[in-house]
């Protein structure tokens, strides 16, 4: 009866949903493409017996990478089909795996798109990453016997208080998936305290400690740091978020009094902001050049505005020091293990709950430095750019962490071989 309730209310909801996709392409005209594939219209290669990845946006896609790619390699038959729920998950998706795989937007979780999607990929099972619970979804999936793993699986307190509202449904939703790998211990203790059968609930580790560096991506990184001066101090603030940019500058200018020629590689979450703020530096008198535009990075260079997409491990690779955005505003932080695999030291503000096993291993190892607001951002960049042997002590100790809790893909495939006769 709840499922029912909360369709009828989903499907109430849809004129509202298209509105707000109208609304978003204002921005991003990708929002105005492709929305039947929304609704569960769209035509399939042939996708019969295979692979259904449900990513929702560019994070998630990124921790999928390793996993996707081993799934590959080991059943190289087997159709894959990717979904994504935003154009900038989609983006990365094509641009990562072209036409090895099928890419298509999740449906909308109403009874009609989720019956049509089903119908046309057929897909043997499901593995969703991280935490995307969706009640139709998983009650038609459970109906027509689709093994469903929740992989990479985290809840934050703040999620777990938010699903606790609707413990019932939440409950049965977790009886339908066939098995849920958590991240953490304390992820894997949320979910069976929300109703999950703790016989189905593992603890594999994140697949984020899994991430690996090219040899060709650590030349480039030499060769753009190059570009942006070898005889310059450069910090990164990546993945910055609406309101936090006005923060993150106010400390810069802390930063510039103490360390004379520093240079800041700005890197705004989302495409649609990127215009938004260029303009915003510019205002407050930086000198800026984006690299969209192949803009020269000068002496008189600023900040260098990072305003492309797929390019974040690269900008890594070119700083001493990384800020990770999300987290002076209460977004929840995005990933830091990115720059700790380039032995990058990096800070977090305080909202961080999306990743808080993380934060808490990097930062007793000595590789993340935690803040609490623009004054303590400020202080943190000044000594670790003014103390090189600190800075390279906890850009080693980032990368120690990571060495030492990889694995989680490995983890994966072994449940999905044993649970899952179908491949």
């Amino acid at each position: 009866m709840r499922r029912i309730l909360y369709s009828l209310f989903f499907m109430l909801m849809v004129p509202f949903i298209v509105i707000r996709l109208y609304y978003k392409s204002r921005k991003n005209s990708a929002y105005r493409k492709r929305w039947l594939e929304r609704f569960g219209y769209f035509t399939p290669p042939k996708t019969k017996g295979g692979i259904w990845v449900h990513v929702v946006s560019v994070g998630e896609t990124i921790a999928a990478v390793p996993m996707i790619k081993a799934l590959q390699k080991t059943y190289p038959d087997k159709p894959l089909i990717i979904t994504t729920m935003t154009p900038t998950g989609s983006e990365r998706v094509r641009a990562l795996f072209h036409d090895t795989v099928f890419h298509v937007y999740v449906p909308y979780d109403y009874p009609g798109a989720i019956k049509r999607f089903l119908k046309r990929v057929e897909p043997c099972m499901l593995i969703l990453m991280e935490t995307e619970l969706w009640p139709n979804c998983l009650h038609y999936c459970s109906e027509k016997k689709i093994p469903v793993l929740l992989a990479n699986a985290r809840l934050s307190q703040k999620a777990y208080l938010r699903y606790n509202r609707i413990k019932s449904m939440t409950a049965t939703m977790l009886s339908q998936i066939s098995i849920i790998a958590a991240q953490a211990q304390p992820d894997a203790e949320r979910f069976i305290a929300l109703g999950a059968p703790s016989e189905r609930v593992v603890v594999t580790g994140s697949m984020k400690f899994d991430i690996s560096i090219k040899t060709e991506l650590k030349k480039e990184g030499k060769s753009l740091r190059e570009t942006l001066g070898l005889d310059r101090s450069v910090w990164i603030a990546a993945s910055t978020h609406e309101n936090e940019e006005e923060e993150i500058l106010k400390a810069f200018q802390k930063i510039q009094q103490r360390v004379p020629d520093v240079l800041l590689i700005l890197v705004p979450r989302h495409p649609e902001r990127f215009d938004k703020v260029a303009k915003l530096c510019v205002k407050l008198g930086y000198q800026i050049s984006r690299r969209s535009l192949q803009e020269p990075c000068t002496a008189s260079t600023t900040i260098y505005l990072g305003d492309t997409m797929g390019e974040l491990l690269l900008l890594y690779s070119a700083s001493d020091v990384a800020f990770i955005g999300g987290s002076l505003v209460p977004i929840g932080g995005h990933n830091m293990l990115e720059p700790a695999v380039l032995g990058v030291p990096s800070i977090t503000g305080p909202h961080y709950f999306n990743f808080t096993t993380i934060v808490q291993l990097l930062e007793e190892a000595g590789g993340l430095f935690r803040i609490n607001d623009t004054d303590g951002l400020a202080q943190s960049v000044i000594d670790l750019l003014r103390d090189p042997l600190k800075r390279q002590q906890a850009g080693l100790n980032a990368q120690h962490i990571v060495e030492a809790h990889r694995g989680s893909v490995a983890m994966h495939q072994e449940l999905i071989e044993k649970l899952y006769p179908c491949v």
